[in-house]
């Protein structure tokens, strides 16, 4: 979606290089604030943590993460690095590339950025041929990186040179970047915290999606602590609300200082998963060892981190330089979804290892290094279908809500209805009752459903079929959305009768004259017993037939219609309509309740058939239940 023409482009430039190599002052000279806001900083001359600044080029807001440069402090600079559109690669002349140069490429590479420039910085101290052969240097250094070919511009900060044409190209960038998605649901991985009197709790990062909006009810994650938007800033100008691309802060009402952390992300309810397992397509550097199975790692993901375990999906490890399917084992929750990028550094010494992007924030705990895992994650590292349609038929009948496709797959909005829509009709899945099932796995439990009845069928000729319920916890268990799709299709392609009981369409049970017999003699008996039945045993007894030729001449009645079951009795369906004749003409008399004294008293039976019959009442919409009794509708 394009920007309005009215509003200005806003453009995320994070710094890297080796420390003392000029970012930040060069960050000073373009922008006019000091990114060092900490004492810390400004005494001992590094950056420590993450610094912010802006400037206006045309249309065009230039936002700028200065990160730090030393090797202690890389956890900082990823935390800023996650929500950048480009990076401005620093080298000072002099020095050249150095080791947290090499590391900051490798960072920024891994987590996806796509362009960037680079400033040789302080070539004000430095000849020109100095200055020539450290560009020769790191275009060696960035060779096959997205940074082949980036701008590179002499700068000096003290002096201005080139920065204006460092300005040039990132607007340039910015021009040519895509715009970040509003469409989806609001998401600011939180880079700082702060305090303010008179205001509270104030949180600052760059909002990846969708929209934030004064007033807005949302919660943080992992904490999963409901919060509301008491204000809105974007670089220091009070917004009513504000749109992904932007860094902005954001005034929190519900929750304290000291319980929001660097880390947390602030998203709508239910927008995201919360997860302690994801699956990754992870590269590991060609500058380090292999990645043994395992292995205990440092997790870097959005602006969180948290210590881990690898599980190398297939083989003993991931070789230097080479990219395979792992997953991912977290210490510590974090809420994140497919498509996200994520660094695995070393616990010690500290050093980053590789990355890569998420292929499933939610799998399965079931084997990852199995047969069945190696080929789901080759799936899920295709495209959106294959990747849903393996999600989807790990779920099985349980299938995967469809208000999971942001949570889990990001997709929302149009996109998300056209990928179910086309998938819908290329005939993989199923939508059920809001669910996505695989139709592979439903046309299975159609088999199975109808194998079953066959088999009952075979065995129990003489019955009519199986009861519905249980043939629906024995084939689906739980997966109720599938269960109501598979007889529902079963029953309108003509294959089943269901009813209280599931039979085969065609299925009919022989009846012969002696049944037929008892048949009529049942019928005439519960009509002379009118609303006080006999059981099962009595009524054997009675006819001089077995209680189960009397249970099965019941069944044929309640199937012809002739009786009715209520509270484990057969009803002459006669009676059951004379008394609801009864009931109604009650209200039509001036009564309007009734209760169970009542209703023995003036029917003549027991509490024994009077608790059915009225449950049947009230089943019939006759009745209806109440704390002191029942109401006649």
């Amino acid at each position: 979606m394009l920007p309005s023409p009215t509003l200005p482009r806003h453009f995320v430039i994070g710094t890297a290089g080796h420390i003392d190599h000029g970012k930040s002052r060069l960050v000073l000279a373009l922008t006019g604030t000091d990114p060092d806001r900490l004492p810390e900083e400004k005494a001992r001359g590094i950056t420590i943590d993450l610094g912010f600044a802006h400037t206006t080029a045309g249309e065009t807001v230039l936002s700028f993460v200065d990160v730090p440069g030393h090797e202690r402090f890389v956890r900082n600079m990823l935390a800023g690095a996650g929500g950048i559109d480009a990076v401005l690669l620093v080298v000072d002349a002099g020095e050249s590339v150095m080791p947290q140069t090499r590391e900051h490429v490798d960072i920024c590479r891994l987590l996806g950025i796509r362009a960037g420039v680079v400033a040789i910085a302080r070539a004000d101290r430095v000849d020109r041929a100095r200055v020539e052969q450290t560009r020769t240097e790191v275009a060696r250094l960035v060779a096959g990186t997205f940074l082949e070919g980036a701008p590179m511009v002499a700068v000096s900060a003290v002096q201005g040179e080139g920065l204006d044409e460092i300005r040039r190209r990132l607007t340039l960038l910015a021009t040519r970047s895509i715009e970040r998605p509003v469409d989806g649901p609001p998401r600011l991985a939180v880079d700082r915290v702060f305090a303010m009197r008179g205001f509270g709790t104030v949180v600052t990062g760059t909002l990846t999606s969708g929209r934030l909006t004064e007033g807005d009810d949302l919660v943080l994650l992992p904490s999963a602590r409901p919060v509301r938007i008491r204000g809105l800033q974007v670089h220091g100008e009070r917004q009513a609300s504000a749109r992904s691309g932007q860094r902005v802060a954001v005034n929190l009402a519900g929750v304290d200082r000291a319980d929001v952390s660097r880390g947390e992300t602030l998203t709508a309810p239910g927008a995201l998963r919360v997860t302690r397992r994801i699956d990754v397509e992870l590269e590991v550097l060609a500058s380090g060892p292999a990645l043994r199975h395992g292995t205990r790692v440092r997790i870097h993901a959005g602006t969180g981190e948290t210590a881990g375990r690898v599980t190398v999906v297939d083989g003993p490890e991931i070789a230097a330089g080479r990219a395979a399917a792992a997953r991912l084992h977290l210490r510590h929750p974090a809420a994140l979804t497919r498509g996200d990028r994520v660094i695995v550094r070393a616990l010690s010494p500290a050093a980053t290892i590789g990355g890569g992007w998420i292929l499933d924030p939610c799998p399965p705990s079931r084997g990852a290094r199995t047969t069945a895992g190696r080929t789901r994650a080759r799936r899920l590292a295709g495209d959106a279908p294959a990747a849903l349609l393996a999600m989807v038929e790990d779920a099985g009948l349980d299938g995967l809500a469809q208000t999971e496709l942001g949570s889990r797959c990001a997709l929302h909005g149009t996109a998300a209805a056209a990928l179910v829509t086309a998938m819908q009709q290329d005939g993989r899945i199923v939508v059920a009752g809001g669910v996505i099932v695989s139709a592979a796995a439903l046309r299975e439990a159609e088999q199975r459903v109808l194998a079953e009845v066959r088999a009952h069928h075979d065995a129990h000729p003489r019955d009519e079929g199986l009861a519905t319920d249980a043939l629906r916890t024995r084939v689906f268990g739980r997966s109720q959305h599938a269960a109501d799709y598979v007889f529902t299709t079963l029953a309108r392609t003509g294959r089943l009768r269901v009813r209280e009981w599931v039979a085969l369409a065609d299925h009919s049970v022989p009846v012969t004259d002696d049944e037929r017999a008892l048949e009529a003699r049942l019928a005439r008996a519960l009509e002379r017993h009118g609303l006080s039945p006999p059981d099962v045993a009595t009524l054997a007894r009675d006819l001089g037939a077995s209680p189960a030729a009397v249970e099965a001449a019941e069944r044929a009645l309640v199937k012809q219609g002739t009786a009715v079951r209520a509270g484990g009795l057969a009803f002459a369906a006669a009676a059951l309509e004379r008394l609801q004749a009864d009931v109604r003409a009650l209200k039509a008399d001036g009564t309007s309740t009734l209760d169970v004294a009542a209703f023995k008293s003036r029917w003549s039976v027991t509490r024994k058939h009077a608790i059915p019959l009225l449950e049947f009442l009230d089943r019939t919409h006759v009745t209806r239940r109440t704390a002191t009794g029942r109401t006649i509708l």
